[in-house]
């Protein structure tokens, strides 16, 4: 069964070509001295809720509009459907980046219709005159008054795991339990710096070492969440929080999305994989078949076809994919038993946030 509309899989397959004598920000603005990827800050970053002048949740005013290819927006879109939020804060396709930003579809939401415009940094610009950099995946337009909300895709699930909670379906997770913020802010950090954009940090470095400093980082990273979840179902014991939303994003898209990129770089032998690490990857079988990637989202994982019968791969940040199994295998493998509804285990870890470290930190507050 098709999971795409087939005008917006012809927009995804025919995307905005990218002119090639421009260079992408990240590969030549957003470096360090040493060859390092630092990633831009985000440039819009009010908050909804009551407090501070934030943004009134008011369901159905908002857009998110953002690529499903896209971890960070895929991310926004999971907590969205856990918490039944899909309905109240529709979603909105950007379906290609050019050298002018990405591009919004027509055939995806009503934003092109409403504004006449399909380029995303229009609404940057028209917010905010001084606005400088690129636009990003996933950004939140109000639709009253046409100004991007925020694109600040750290602290958005938080906005929609509290201010928006009186709009959560019955039986939602509390994906952000106050008893244990402190803790899932810290991890949350982590969780970015070192393995969300640690393959960014890998894949868009300038010289090797600094690409082989973020790989080694990226891979004690996954071995210590391979024994913290050993004895653990989630990340913290038996309580779904935000911060296995944030690891399932990077797992679900490593083999088929960012690991060309690695063996690109070191080849095969030196290029971890998920299924390496036996409890990380059964942890991430279990979140997969109970919730979070929908049909949409497998789509453009590349585990499924669109209406045409053709697998996207437009996801692929660098490097080939020719030695990947099939779609049909992958996904396969996706669906194997987990075997995890028995355990449950302790909210409590080694770190980060031992020594009472997690006092000091209000990441998400």
């Amino acid at each position: 069964m098709s999971v795409l509309k087939t005008s917006v899989e012809n927009e995804l397959l025919n995307p905005p070509v990218r002119d090639d004598s421009q260079t992408m920000p990240e590969l030549a603005t957003e470096q360090t001295p040493d060859g390092g990827f630092r990633r831009q800050r985000n440039w819009f970053t009010a908050r909804f809720g009551n407090d501070d002048g934030g943004w009134p949740a008011e369901p159905g005013r908002y857009r998110l509009l953002g690529s499903v290819g896209c971890g960070w927006a895929r991310r926004q879109l999971i907590v969205l459907r856990l918490l039944g939020l899909e309905e109240a804060f529709p979603f909105v396709l950007l379906y290609g980046r050019d050298s002018q930003g990405w591009r919004i579809s027509d055939s995806d939401g009503d934003v092109v219709q409403r504004f006449g415009t399909d380029r995303l940094n229009d609404f940057y610009r028209a917010s905010d005159p001084d606005f400088v950099g690129r636009g990003t995946s996933p950004t939140v337009i109000d639709t009253v008054t046409g100004r991007v909300v925020t694109n600040n895709y750290h602290l958005l699930p938080a906005d929609l795991e509290t201010a928006w909670k009186p709009f959560h379906k019955a039986g939602a997770p509390d994906l952000y339990p106050e008893e244990l913020r402190p803790e899932i802010d810290l991890l949350n950090q982590q969780l970015f710096d070192d393995v969300n954009n640690g393959t960014y940090k890998v894949i868009f470095a300038r010289s090797e070492g600094a690409a082989r400093a973020a790989k080694g980082v990226f891979e004690a990273r996954l071995a210590d969440y391979d024994f913290r979840l050993g004895s653990r179902r989630y990340l913290f014991g038996d309580q779904l929080t935000d911060s296995d939303v944030r690891l399932f994003q990077t797992l679900s898209s490593f083999e088929r999305n960012y690991r060309p990129g690695f063996v690109k770089l070191f080849g095969q032998e030196e290029s971890v994989q998920i299924s390496g690490y036996p409890n990380l990857w059964a942890y991430a079988r279990d979140l997969f078949q109970n919730g979070f990637a929908d049909d949409r989202e497998k789509y453009f994982l590349g585990l499924v076809p669109g209406p045409s019968g053709d697998y996207i791969n437009k996801g692929v940040i660098s490097g080939s994919t020719d030695y990947l199994p099939s779609p049909e295998e992958s996904l396969a493998a996706w669906k194997e038993p987990a075997g995890r509804e028995g355990l449950a285990g302790s909210p409590l870890y080694t770190g980060p946030g031992g020594g009472g470290s997690y006092e000091l930190w209000s990441f998400g507050q």
